[in-house]
């Protein structure tokens, strides 16, 4: 591993932090929901892997999987969780907001970010989602932003090469390129040597079977998912309505 290279970890739990500040990473960005392309870890988890990892901790701040338009609410559940990673003792958060159109809604995000301050800031994969990218790392700079985590705008960084290494050209320095999404022992070296890149996000991801001997059948909390940022499922008043009167009718 160069040590130029800075290494971050993406990971969900304590056991992982910690694997990954062993194996050498530099830095962990600390994450639940990683099927829903990640969301807020509670407040527990941002503790506890404080605690036990030495190494810089980043903390993303998004609260439901989906798109990344943002409500008037969601922002402020944003805020209160960027304040539960300053007190733990985050070194960063990860965040971002677009507007409809596909540009990075900039008010929102400057939001955002100032009252992170005076935590590092990264602007999350919601990148990715925008129409342009060079509009989109103008729009970074302009908001002050360290650090962008990207693909490139394509399904991984490996094939994302050519954007990578025309943001890192345009960057300049001002915005960090973080390279992300597929990157493996396999490929990184590849993706590095193309794109100029000085810091990569991995995920380093093994399977680890259940220790559990009894295995109820026919009963599964998990449900099978498809990948859609464009839509996600709902609290319905009417369907919980619905509900509520059929209880009526069968008292």
């Amino acid at each position: 591993m160069s040590a130029s290279i800075l290494v971050e970890a993406c990971v969900d739990a304590v056991a992982s932090a910690e694997a990954a500040a062993a194996g050498g990473a530099s830095r962990v960005e600390l994450c639940a929901g990683l099927v829903e392309g990640g969301t807020t870890p509670s407040e527990g988890m941002i503790a506890a892997v404080r605690e036990r990892i030495a190494i810089a901790l980043h903390v993303l701040i998004r609260p439901r999987g989906g798109d990344f338009l943002l409500s008037h609410d969601e922002c402020a559940v944003m805020r209160r969780d960027i304040d539960v990673a300053r007190r733990w003792g985050a070194d960063g958060v990860v965040l971002g907001a677009l507007r409809a159109d596909g540009t990075i809604d900039e008010e929102t995000t400057m939001a955002l970010v100032e009252h992170a301050r005076p935590l590092s800031v990264t602007f999350h994969r919601a990148f990715d989602m925008t129409r342009d990218p060079v509009e989109s790392l103008a729009a970074l700079e302009r908001l002050g932003i360290e650090r962008v985590l990207t693909s490139g705008g394509a399904a991984s960084a490996r094939a994302g090469i050519p954007i990578l290494a025309m943001l890192v050209r345009r960057s300049g320095g001002r915005v960090t390129i973080l390279a992300g999404g597929g990157i493996t022992d396999e490929n990184v070296g590849e993706i590095v040597a193309a794109t100029g890149v000085h810091e990569v996000h991995v995920r380093g991801a093994v399977r680890e079977e259940s220790a559990m001997r009894f295995r109820a059948a026919g009963v599964t909390l998990s449900r099978a998912t498809h990948p859609d940022e464009f839509a996600r499922v709902v609290t319905s008043a009417e369907a919980i309505r619905r509900i509520a009167l059929a209880l009526e009718r069968h008292q």
